[in-house]
């Protein structure tokens, strides 16, 4: 929600760091992401100074396509393997692991658990397992789409 703030932006850091410790090891790389924003809102540079955010989904055939917001460059699974950090639910409110893939500026996710989804969790875990990232090397923000009280289990 603070993003909503005119002139802020967000250094995404959850594959800098280490899950057993809150300062991450690569001070210099966050250092250059958080620039990276200064610039563009700062002094209007035209370059990418985000990693993909969620802006909306949309249920199709017992799959969820996820839409973001800052997919320069297109997305790509950072270390070219499979996708991970997603997690589907249907009405139950019972996430489980999801296959995802990249199509186009979306993500397709899907299980076989859950025929009906109604919603998705990216990275929605401590110390997740994510790999996400726009074409400028820019990390995804962790989401999720669900606004449901209370502690869900981890799909992991």
């Amino acid at each position: 929600m603070a993003l909503n703030v005119p002139n802020t932006a967000m250094a995404v850091a959850i594959d800098v760091g280490d899950g057993r410790d809150c300062h991450p090891f690569d001070k210099r790389e966050i250092g250059r992401r958080l620039s990276l924003a200064a610039r563009a809102l700062t002094y209007g540079e035209k370059i990418s100074y985000s990693g993909p955010l969620y802006a909306s989904m949309k249920v199709e055939d017992g799959r969820i396509r996820v839409c973001f917001q800052h997919a320069d460059d297109g997305l790509v699974a950072k270390d070219g393997g499979p996708l991970r950090g997603f997690s589907i639910a249907g009405q139950d409110r019972e996430f489980v692991p999801a296959q995802a893939r990249i199509e186009g500026d979306t993500v397709v996710a899907s299980s076989e658990q859950v025929t009906q989804p109604v919603a998705v969790r990216y990275a929605w875990a401590d110390s997740p397992e994510c790999n996400l990232h726009n074409g400028a090397g820019l990390p995804a923000s962790p989401f999720r789409t669900d606004d449901w009280p209370g502690i869900t289990k981890d799909a992991r």
